[in-house]
């Protein structure tokens, strides 16, 4: 494979207006000349369905745009790996000394030893360092993850949709090349970073997560109450939350996230932590709604994930037909037993303490403490029953908690060995994302490195099947980060 020009580095963030960018970096946003007249035009003319137009115009103007069709040299481009040590997301062992072969945005061959070159390749020397797939999140906020709730609320969309562009890119820097959005306006972004006009991972996009009035998610204030019917708050008109009452308007909603390009649909079955209003005992949808939305989801070939914590409200989504339950920590036996008869798949995350969710008061606290001192339990039950168990870090409105998306994993050598967490995390995630059916905006082999999958793949410094730790300094021990076969970073110098 030709070498491909790297991408520029990415932008150093910052908030002290004395602040000067290091070295090669292309300077934070806010001390770019160009901004000013940039956010003036999306500010005027930005709406959430023409994000994607002012986005490319907007990347342009920071000089961040990578126009891909024009860099393109003819004929396949080639990388070969050498000199690896290989673990292909599925096997606990490693495989020493192989090689790897990429051609364009697949894995074309992986063979022993070292094999010639084919021409035109760039040859990359492992140095004998693991080569691994790159991480899955199956639970992440893309448009939500890095910005405090009251910038989310009170923000230009110009300045929140840029601000998740650059987050994704922090995203993919972590070593994670796919999540799941599990609820947020990602459709734009998600068409930005695939027709690369940013960088970032894949996303499977839930759209707007669907709640009824006074479930997780209805942030309206009180005096904004009652609700009239057909009128959306500023919350909806984002495309964030949709408030659906009735299972007539549970259908509306969920065609018009599946509309928009949604690979599966997300609903609130119960309360959360972070919502004022919505103790975690709380069932907010009725069986008859919940199967609504799952009855939509059938018709259009995928599946709904239901945010449920407590057994009740987690029987009832069982009850629905739901395919997949998100967090689950209040669990019981019974639940347990049920999921794993059915085949439900858990999407949890590893919560131990308030260094994960940060600073809370007052009735979120508590949740949150309840939850803590349930995730043991959770994981227990998991491995008991044999629960398909999918790996999410769920970090929300913060930038210092987005960046521990890689410890989250880290947490789960509390309960797997490293080579099962780093499966769960890789292949067994995949699996899950990929009963989105046609609904699967990209429908290869993810989560894997074998022939033919998608060319998503890690250079480690050092074995994290050894030493799962690894994970959570990227930065460091991350040698090469590849997504799509397209290499956006590479340490080693070749």
């Amino acid at each position: 494979m030709s070498f491909r020009p790297s991408p520029p580095p990415p932008a150093f963030a910052c908030t002290d207006e004395t602040a000067v960018a290091p070295e090669g970096h292309t300077g934070c946003l806010c001390h770019r000349p160009e901004l000013a007249a940039l956010t003036a035009r999306l500010q005027a003319g930005m709406s959430r369905r023409g994000f994607v137009a002012g986005m490319a115009a907007s990347l342009a103007a920071l000089g961040l745009a990578r126009p891909a069709r024009a860099q393109q040299p003819a004929g396949p481009q080639r990388i070969l790996f050498t000199n690896i040590r290989l673990f292909d997301g599925r096997a606990s062992a490693l495989r020493e000394g192989v090689s790897l072969l990429v051609e364009d945005s697949r894995v074309k061959s992986i063979a022993a030893g070292t094999p010639a070159a084919p021409e035109g390749a760039r040859v990359i020397d492992g140095g004998g360092r693991v080569l691994m797939p790159g991480l899955i999140d199956m639970h992440w906020h893309a448009i939500f993850a890095a910005l405090p709730i009251p910038v989310m609320l009170s923000a230009e969309p110009g300045y929140i949709f840029l601000a998740a562009a650059a987050e994704a890119e922090r995203t993919l820097m972590r070593g994670f090349t796919t999540i799941r959005d599990l609820g947020g306006p990602s459709f734009p972004l998600k068409q930005a970073i695939d027709e690369g006009l940013t960088a970032g991972p894949r996303i499977y996009p839930c759209g707007a997560m669907i709640t009824a009035s006074a479930g997780h998610g209805d942030l309206r204030p009180l005096a904004e109450l009652p609700r009239a019917a057909g009128t959306p708050d500023r919350t909806e008109r984002t495309g964030g939350v949709a408030i659906a009452d009735g299972e007539a308007e549970v259908m509306l909603r969920a065609r018009e996230q599946l509309m928009q390009g949604a690979s599966q649909l997300k609903m609130v079955g119960g309360g959360g932590v972070s919502s004022p209003r919505s103790p975690l005992d709380a069932s907010t949808f009725t069986e008859g709604e919940m199967r609504a939305a799952v009855q939509v989801a059938s018709d259009w070939n995928t599946y709904v994930a239901s945010h449920a914590y407590a057994s009740h409200t987690i029987r009832r989504s069982l009850d629905a037909g739901v395919t997949c339950i998100e967090h689950g920590h209040l669990m019981d036996e019974e639940i347990a037993a049920r999921m794993a008869e059915k085949g439900i798949w858990l999407s949890t995350q590893p919560f131990l303490s308030l260094e994960d969710t940060g600073p809370l008061t007052g009735p979120s606290r508590d949740r949150a403490l309840a939850i803590f001192a349930a995730t043991d339990n959770v994981y227990a039950l998991a491995k008991k029953h044999g629960i398909k168990t999918a790996f999410g870090s769920d970090m929300l409105f913060s930038p210092e908690l987005a960046r521990r998306q890689g410890v989250m994993l880290t947490h789960l050598a509390r309960w797997y060995s490293a080579a099962e967490a780093l499966r769960m995390a890789t292949a067994t995630n995949a699996e899950l994302l990929a009963l989105s059916g046609p609904r699967n905006p990209y429908p290869g082999k993810l989560g894997v490195l074998e022939e033919g999958a998608y060319a998503d793949m890690l250079l480690v410094e050092g074995n994290p099947l050894e030493n799962l730790s690894l994970i959570a300094d990227a930065g460091t021990n991350f040698r090469i980060i590849m997504k799509d076969g397209r290499i956006h970073k590479d340490t080693l110098g070749h």
